[in-house]
C-alpha cells in the first residue's frame, strides 16, 4: 500500500514539473499572444503588463521572431503601436519588442551553422535549391564569406555550379563583401566575383571593377571587368577609378540611402581581405559613422587607384572630421598607432584643408568646418589660409558661419596670419575677436555642442592673444579700433586676470582717449589687485609713448597723488611714476614732484 502510494505521488510531482515545464514554454507565445489581443481591444493597461512580462522574462530573440512570424498581422499592429499610440508608455514597451525581434532577425541571418548548411542544399534537390537560395538571400552579406570559402574549396568542385548561380542572386547587399574579396589571388573564384557584380547590377561595383580593369595584372580579368561594367552602366568605361572611388566616396559620406547598411542589424559590418587567412572578415563598427568610415576608405582607394588624385584627400578628412563629430570611439580597426582626425589634418597642408572647409560651409557642418579651421590656424600662413576655390575663399567665407566657435577660430587664425594685403572681410575679423571676448558672446549653444564656460573661456583667451598678435605687428589691415568697446569691458570687468592684463596691453595701441583713459581707470582703481593695476600702468606707458598724453588733468592728478604719497605700494608706485614719465608732461607738473619731497 505504500509503495503504492510512493508511486502515486512520484507520477504526481512528474507530472507537475512536465507541466510546468510545458507551461514555461507557452508563456513566451502566451504573453505575446495576450500582449496584441489587448492591444487590439484597447486595454493598454493590460497590455503593458504582458509588454513588461516579456521583456523582464530576457526572451530568445529567435523564438519571439518566429511568434511574430507565425502572426504577421500582430507584428503589423505593433509596428503601427510604435508610429500612431498616443500612449506613450505603451509604444515605448512595444519599440522595446520590436527591437527583441530584430534581434532574433540578425541571429538567424548571420549564423554560420544555418548559411553552411544552406550553401549545401543548394545541390540538393530543386525545392531545396529553391529554399535555399531564399535563406541565403536572406542572410545576405553574411553568406558571402562561406560562399567563396566553398567555391575556393577544391574538395567542392561538384558544388561549384550551384553556388556560381545563387552568387548573384544575393542581390545588393553581397556587393560590399564581394569587392573587398577582389583582393584575392585565386583568378578562378575572383572571375566568378566579377561575372556575378556585373548581373547584380549596381553602380556601387563600378568604382572597384574599373580598379580591376586598370589595374590587375591577368587580361582575362581586366576584359571580364569591362564587361561586366558595360552590364552595369556603359558610360562609365571612360572614366578613371579615382574619380569613380570619388563619386562613391561622396554618396557614402552624403548618407546615400541605396549605400546603407543591411537592415535589422544592431551594427553595421566594413569587410576586408586577410591576405594570410585567404579569406574575407569583418569588421563590426557602429551605424552611427559606418557611411563616414567608407567614404574614408573609398578616398584611400581613390589615391590608391592614382596618387596625385588630390581630392580624395580633402573628402577623407573631412569623413574622418565627420565620424569624430558622432562621439563614439573609434572602430577596433584603428590601432591605438592610429592619430585623430587633427593630426592628420595638419599635415595634409592648406590645399586639401581648403576642399574640406569649402565642403563643410557649403554643407553647414560646425564639427568637420572646425576641424579644418582649426587645422588651418596652426600650419597656414596669409597666402595659404586666402586660399580661393573658384570664385570663393573658404576661410573667409567661415567667418559668417552659424556656429560660433569656426567663426571664432577662422578670426583667429587670420588675425595670427597677419594679413598684410586688404580684404573686404577683415572687419568680420575683429568683429568676431572682439565677440569671443568676456562680455561680449551672444550666449546660446554651439551647434551640438553646448557653448560652455570653460569653452567661452578659452576662446576668449585666444582671441585677446591673435588681437595683441595684431596689435604689436602694426598691422595694416586689420582695425583694432573696432574692438575697442569691448577691450574696454574686457579690461575692466573681466574675472581672469589675464584677459585684464591682455586687454590693457591691446588697448595700448589704440590710439584714443577713450582707450588711454580706460588704462588710467584700471591702474587708479584700489579694488584691483596688484598685479593688474601694475600691468595696467605699464599699458598706460606704452600708450603714452605711442600715442602721447591723452588724459584729463584730472586723472593726471590722480597718478600724481598716487606717485608723492608715501602709502602708495613701492612697486605700484614705480609702475605709476614710469606711466607718469612716459606721458611728458610739461615742466611744471615734475617741478611740483621734485619740490613737494625736498627737505630743505
Amino acid at each position: 500500500m505504500l509503495k503504492g502510494r510512493t508511486v502515486t505521488l512520484v507520477l504526481f510531482i512528474g507530472c507537475f514539473v512536465v507541466g510546468a515545464g510545458l507551461a514555461r514554454d507557452r508563456s513566451l507565445a502566451d504573453d505575446w499572444n495576450d500582449f496584441l489581443h489587448f492591444t487590439k481591444i484597447g486595454r493598454f493597461d493590460l497590455a503593458k503588463g504582458y509588454a513588461r512580462a516579456i521583456l523582464q522574462s530576457s526572451p530568445d530573440p529567435v523564438m519571439l521572431l518566429e511568434l511574430s512570424q507565425d502572426n504577421p498581422q500582430g507584428y503589423d499592429l505593433a509596428m503601427r503601436v510604435v508610429d500612431t499610440s498616443h500612449d506613450a508608455e505603451l509604444a515605448d514597451l512595444t519599440e522595446e519588442l520590436l527591437a527583441v525581434i530584430e534581434q532574433g532577425r540578425f541571429a538567424r541571418r548571420s549564423d554560420p551553422r544555418i548559411i553552411v548548411e544552406e550553401i549545401k542544399r543548394l545541390s540538393g534537390t530543386i525545392r531545396g535549391k529553391m529554399n535555399a537560395t531564399t535563406r541565403l538571400k536572406n542572410a545576405g552579406e553574411y553568406a558571402i564569406p562561406y560562399m567563396l570559402d566553398a567555391m575556393g574549396d577544391p574538395a567542392r568542385q561538384g558544388e561549384l555550379k550551384n553556388i556560381i548561380e545563387a552568387l548573384p542572386k544575393i542581390g545588393r547587399p553581397a556587393i560590399r563583401p564581394l569587392v573587398a574579396a577582389l583582393q584575392m589571388n585565386d583568378i578562378a573564384v575572383k572571375a566568378e566575383i566579377i561575372r556575378a557584380l556585373g548581373k547584380i547590377g549596381y553602380p556601387q561595383s563600378l568604382a572597384y571593377l574599373k580598379f580591376v580593369s586598370e589595374k590587375d595584372a591577368s587580361t582575362e580579368l581586366r576584359d571580364l571587368a569591362v564587361q561586366s561594367i558595360r552590364q552595369i552602366d556603359p558610360r562609365a568605361g571612360s572614366a578613371p577609378a579615382a574619380a569613380l572611388f570619388f563619386q562613391l566616396g561622396e554618396k557614402y559620406y552624403y548618407h546615400d540611402e541605396s549605400l546603407a547598411p543591411q537592415e535589422g542589424a544592431p551594427i553595421a559590418n566594413i569587410w576586408f581581405w586577410d591576405a594570410n587567412a585567404g579569406r574575407l572578415v569583418r569588421a563590426e563598427v557602429d551605424r552611427a559613422y559606418f557611411h563616414e568610415l567608407m567614404a574614408m576608405r573609398c578616398s584611400e582607394w581613390s589615391l590608391k587607384s592614382e596618387e596625385q588624385f588630390g581630392l580624395a584627400i580633402g573628402l577623407w578628412l573631412a569623413a574622418f572630421f565627420k565620424a569624430e563629430a558622432t562621439g563614439v570611439p573609434m572602430p577596433q580597426y584603428f590601432d591605438d598607432s592610429h592619430a585623430a582626425a587633427l593630426v592628420y589634418a595638419t599635415t595634409a597642408g592648406p590645399e586639401y584643408l581648403h576642399q574640406t572647409l569649402a565642403r563643410a560651409v557649403n554643407d553647414r557642418n560646425a564639427a568637420v568646418a572646425l576641424g579644418a579651421v582649426e587645422a588651418l590656424a596652426t600650419n597656414a600662413g596669409e597666402r595659404s589660409l586666402m586660399y580661393t576655390m573658384g570664385p570663393a575663399q573658404p576661410l573667409l567665407q567661415a567667418l559668417s558661419f552659424g556656429d560660433r566657435a569656426v567663426r571664432y577660430s577662422a578670426a583667429i587664425a587670420i588675425a595670427n596670419a597677419g594679413p598684410r594685403a586688404a580684404f573686404n572681410e577683415s572687419r568680420l575679423v575683429v568683429q568676431n575677436l572682439a565677440e569671443a571676448l568676456p562680455g561680449n558672446d551672444q550666449g546660446g549653444s554651439n551647434g551640438a555642442e553646448t557653448w560652455t564656460a570653460e569653452l567661452a573661456e578659452s576662446y576668449a583667451l585666444r582671441a585677446a592673444h591673435a588681437l595683441l598678435n595684431v596689435a604689436i605687428s602694426r598691422n595694416p589691415v586689420i582695425d583694432l579700433s573696432l574692438a575697442q568697446s569691448a577691450l574696454i569691458t574686457a579690461s575692466k570687468g573681466n574675472p581672469q586676470q589675464e584677459i585684464q592684463v591682455l586687454a590693457g596691453e591691446i588697448l595700448a595701441y589704440v590710439g584714443s582717449a577713450e582707450a588711454q583713459r580706460a588704462l588710467a581707470e584700471v591702474a587708479l582703481d584700489a579694488g584691483k589687485v596688484m598685479e593688474v593695476r601694475i600691468a595696467a600702468f605699464a599699458s598706460l606707458a606704452s600708450s603714452a609713448k605711442m600715442n602721447a598724453n591723452l588724459l584729463s588733468d584730472a586723472t593726471v592728478d590722480q597718478i600724481y597723488s598716487l606717485i608723492s604719497s608715501e602709502q602708495t605700494d613701492a612697486d605700484l608706485r614705480a609702475a605709476a611714476a614710469a606711466a607718469y614719465g612716459a606721458l611728458n608732461l610739461p615742466s611744471q607738473k615734475v617741478k611740483e614732484l621734485i619740490l613737494d619731497q625736498a627737505k630743505s
